[in-house]
Formats: structure tokens, C-alpha cells, sequence
């Protein structure tokens, strides 16, 4: 990785891999809270939110040993699930449903069963409006962080509630919640197609039958692949956020605009105030949420058939950029363009961690981001911050980051405490993209910067959360210096440094494989 000769050279990130062996915002119910800010905690705002979840967890917990009493077992763990999940090393972020409302029970459900469901769904109903509610009074208040989690507690409550979808850009379209962007596609006539992307309707049935639409005339599936074998003229796929052009193949486009969008609807919940001002989260709440969602860029990706291709494409097109050759993915600030490639050297991770970048870089418009982010001081979290967005996994009903189990924090947790490798704080701070990129313990940097970026998310039940968003806030503005990080949690370096070290040694204990050292 080099630093480019002047701000119009282009920037090239690549993510080293850690070497070594490999080894749950639920923003949720139980814990969202501790997420905020340390002055809200004595605040009235934070007494009254902790009160509200230490009741609305006690009605869920008498439901579900109602249901225990009764012997409907598989009634109570479904209760039991409303509490979320509870590993604290981990954010929780629900998978909405897309159909409007549950599944209704049989007509020969048992007497029992009927209540339990009346019951429940009456539970999802009023705990969902007391947590808006209360959402509502913290906008008022000027607590914009606490008021989002507040809203993603209520619609992990109750997915149906229309006032939190509506904040979050859906509406009910056709018996779905839909955003404006879908609704707007359905009403055009076409359709998504878990393999073709939009289709018009009248054309499903001929793509299920291989053939394709190319330019006005219908070819066969055989044909396509010539017609796109160069990447001037791919496939497109077009998502809601993401354009993509592969000339490896349509399915393999789709499927990636399938994991993109995924990434982003994660990062766009955790990172709100990150591109949006004061007067766009007022405004979701106020019911405009499709005002901010239209001032989003379509982020544009390129995902070349293989290695080779993408070297050969890459380094003709752009011949002053360096060690493309050793890259695995790459976002490029000149052109505001990421580049992956299928097959060998692909995965995930990359391109959650490349495409971060592009989040970062692009969504908060023009003339808001300052040319070669962390250039001079602070460019540890630039990585840092796409090393943790690396760990996104689907885990059942839930999108998760994070985790003392994650592969880059055993390496974080592995340097720290057996090598006894760490750059204080204070020092850190300092180092430029030059500086770290020309390192020679650049893949050793990266670690402490994956797990210092860990600790800042996940230390004491999120104490720093917000601290670190305004932060990246300040370093992707060119306004941050050696001291802001310090300034913005309201802690020494001295102290950050030794809460660290704390927190990687719980890690140590709680990781569920132990810290091992890299191969």
C-alpha cells in the first residue's frame, strides 16, 4: 500500500489478511440503552427507558412462563425470543419480515395456544408504541441517538407497526413492506427475481426458460456470456443503493448486489448520524424519511470473472496504481468505484471491507469529505472501522458485528497480550496513511486497529458508541487532530490505553476459542 504522490493520485486500501488459526444494534431490548452516551445515563430521558425495558421484560418473561405452566413449551422459547439475543461483545440488528403480519394460527388451535397468540400479539402491539414513544420525546429532547435505538427496539418488537416502518422507509405495498424504490419498480411492472435481478414480468417466464434480452432482441443463455465477456460491456444490476457491472455473469451480479445491500442496510442503522444532521433524523421522525433516503449516491461496484481480468482491467485503465497485483478488492477515491473479482481470492470479508469504505467516502455527498481522509493524523480508524465492518454475518433472524470470537480480534487479542505489541494511543493518533501504509508492521497495525475499534464499539455496554461516530465524523471532515479522539470520550489516552488492555484480557476469557497465535 503506498501513499499517493498528491491529492489527485488515487488511494488504494486493500485489507491484509491475519495469519493465524482460526478458533451474538440488537440495539435490543435488554441492552440498547447502555449504547447511549455516559452523561444520559443520570438524565430522566435514560431513567425512564431503563424502566420502560425492565417492564416490558417482565411482561415477556410472565408470558412466557405462563406458556411453561401450561406445557407450551415451543410458545414460550418464541416468547422468550422478543428478548433478543444477549452476547454483549456482539451487535444485533433484526431481519424485518417483508410480509405484513405473522403467520395466523390453524382453526384447530388448541384453547391455550389461541390466548397465548392474543396475548403476544397484544404484548408486540403496546410495548412497540410505548419505546416510539418514548423515541418521539427523546427527538424532542435532542437525543437522536437514543431516539433511533429506541425506534429499532420497537421494530424488533413489533415488526408491523406502522409508524416505526414508516420511519425506517417502508410502507405496506400489496400485503409487503416495501420501500419507495421497490414500490416504485412493482408499479412499473417488474418484479425481483432471486436470480435475475428486476425483471419486467412479461419476461420472467422466457429468462426461466434461458434465454435473455440483450438490446432490444432475445438470445440464448449460451450466447449471453459472449455478448459480456468484456467488462465494457457487462451485465448491470441495478439494486436500490448499488450499480453493478460484472462481466463474469448475471446471477453472480445479483447475488452480490443481494450481500451489498445487506452491508448497507446494517451500516445505514449503526452509522445514522455518520451522514445524517440533526434536521434528517428530526425529519424521519416528523415522517419524511424518503427525504433522506433520496439524498443517497447509487454507490457503483465492478466485479470482474476472475483474478486476471481484474489485474489486467485495473492496471490498464489506471497504470499509477500500485501492488493492484497483491490487492483482493479495492475501493478507489478517484473514481468513486469499488472492483472485486470472482473466484480464487474472493470473500466476503473483502467486500464488506472495501465497500465500507465506499459507505464511508460517499454518503454524506460532495464537498463533505475531505480529500485523503487521514492523510496527515487519525488514519488508524479509517482502517479500523472497515476491519470491524468485516465481521458481518447473518445469524438467524438477526445481522450481527462484532464478537471476541472474530477472527480479527483473536489476532488483536493475540499481538496485545502475547507479543506485548501496542502503539499507545497517543501516539498512534499521529500516524498518517503514510505513515501506517510504509510501516513494516503495517498487518500488526491493522490488528490493534481491528480491536481498537472493537473496544470503542463494544466497551462497557457501548459507553464510547456515539463518541466514535463523531469521531469518524471528524476525521472524514479533515477536521480531527492527535487530541480528538480524547477530547470526544473525555478520557486520557492514558486511561483509553489501559481500558483497552482490560477489555482485550476479558475478551481473552469469554471468546468462545481462545486467542491463538497466528501462523
Amino acid at each position: 500500500m503506498k501513499t499517493p504522490a498528491d491529492p489527485s493520485s488515487l488511494t488504494i486500501r486493500r485489507r491484509y489478511p491475519a495469519r493465524f488459526a482460526p478458533a451474538t444494534v440488537l440495539l435490543a431490548i435488554g441492552c440498547l440503552l447502555l449504547a447511549t452516551s455516559a452523561d444520559l445515563r443520570a438524565d430522566e430521558l435514560y431513567r425512564a427507558a431503563k424502566d420502560l425495558i425492565g417492564k416490558n421484560a417482565a411482561e415477556i418473561d410472565a408470558l412466557a412462563d405462563w406458556c411453561r405452566q401450561r406445557g407450551l413449551t415451543q410458545q414460550a422459547e418464541k416468547t422468550h425470543e422478543l428478548l433478543g439475543k444477549q452476547d454483549p461483545s456482539k451487535l444485533y440488528l433484526p431481519v424485518l419480515p417483508r410480509k405484513v403480519g405473522g403467520t395466523p394460527l390453524p382453526d384447530d388451535a388448541p384453547p391455550d395456544v389461541v390466548e397465548w397468540d392474543q396475548r403476544l400479539s397484544r404484548i408486540r402491539h403496546d410495548q412497540a408504541i410505548s419505546l416510539y414513544d418514548l423515541a418521539r420525546r427523546a427527538v424532542r429532547a435532542n437525543r437522536l441517538s437514543l431516539a433511533y435505538e429506541l425506534a429499532l427496539a420497537a421494530i424488533r418488537t413489533n415488526p408491523d407497526d406502522k409508524a416505526v416502518r414508516r420511519l425506517m422507509g417502508y410502507q405496506d405495498y400489496a400485503g409487503h413492506w416495501r420501500t419507495a424504490y421497490e414500490v416504485g419498480k412493482l408499479r412499473t411492472g417488474q418484479i425481483w427475481h432471486e436470480k435475475y435481478g428486476w425483471l419486467l414480468n412479461s419476461r420472467v417466464r422466457r429468462y426461466e426458460q434461458g434465454q435473455r434480452y440483450f438490446r432490444g432482441r432475445w438470445v440464448t443463455a449460451e450466447k449471453d456470456p459472449e455478448l459480456h465477456r468484456d467488462i465494457e460491456s457487462p451485465w448491470v444490476v441495478e439494486t436500490e443503493h448499488y450499480s453493478i457491472h460484472t462481466n463474469h455473469s448475471l446471477e453472480a451480479g445479483v447475488r452480490l448486489g443481494a450481500k451489498l445491500e445487506e452491508l448497507f442496510d446494517v451500516w445505514q442503522k449503526l452509522f445514522i448520524r455518520f451522514y445524517a444532521s440533526e434536521a434528517h433524523i428530526q425529519a424521519l421522525f416528523d415522517g419524511q424519511a424518503q427525504k433522506l433516503r433520496t439524498q443517497m449516491p447509487r454507490f457503483h461496484v465492478v466485479f470482474f470473472r476472475d483474478r486476471d481480468d481484474y489485474n489486467r482491467s485495473l492496471q490498464a485503465a489506471m497504470p499509477d496504481m500500485s501492488n493492484i497485483e497483491i490487492s483482493i478488492g479495492v475501493y478507489v477515491e478517484r473514481t468513486r468505484c469499488a472492483y472485486f473479482f470472482a473466484g480464487e481470492g474472493y470473500e466476503d470479508r473483502t467486500l464488506f471491507h472495501e465497500a465500507s469504505h465506499q459507505l464511508f467516502h460517499q454518503s454524506r455527498g460532495f464537498g463533505r469529505i475531505a480529500p485523503d481522509v487521514g492523510h496527515n493524523t487519525n488514519f488508524w480508524i479509517v482502517e479500523g472501522v472497515a476491519l470491524y465492518m468485516e465481521s458481518l454475518r447473518r445469524d438467524g433472524d438477526y445481522d450481527t458485528l462484532g464478537g471476541f470470537d472474530d477472527e480479527r480480534m483473536h489476532a488483536a487479542r493475540y499481538r496485545l497480550l502475547e507479543d506485548d505489541f501496542y502503539v499507545p494511543l497517543e501516539e498512534l493518533t499521529t500516524y498518517g496513511m503514510k505513515t501506517i501504509q510504509n510501516d513494516k508492521r503495517i498487518a500488526t497495525l491493522y490488528s490493534q486497529a481491528a480491536g481498537l475499534t472493537n473496544f470503542l464499539v463494544h466497551y462497557d455496554a457501548g459507553r464510547y458508541r456515539d463518541a466514535l461516530v463523531t469521531y469518524l465524523v471528524t476525521v472524514y471532515e479533515g477536521r480531527a487532530d492527535p487530541n480528538t479522539l480524547s477530547e470526544l470520550t473525555g478520557t486520557s489516552y492514558r486511561d483509553l490505553d489501559k481500558q483497552y488492555r482490560q477489555f482485550m484480557q476479558q475478551s481473552l476469557h469469554k471468546a468462545a476459542t481462545g486467542g491463538r497465535a497466528p501462523e
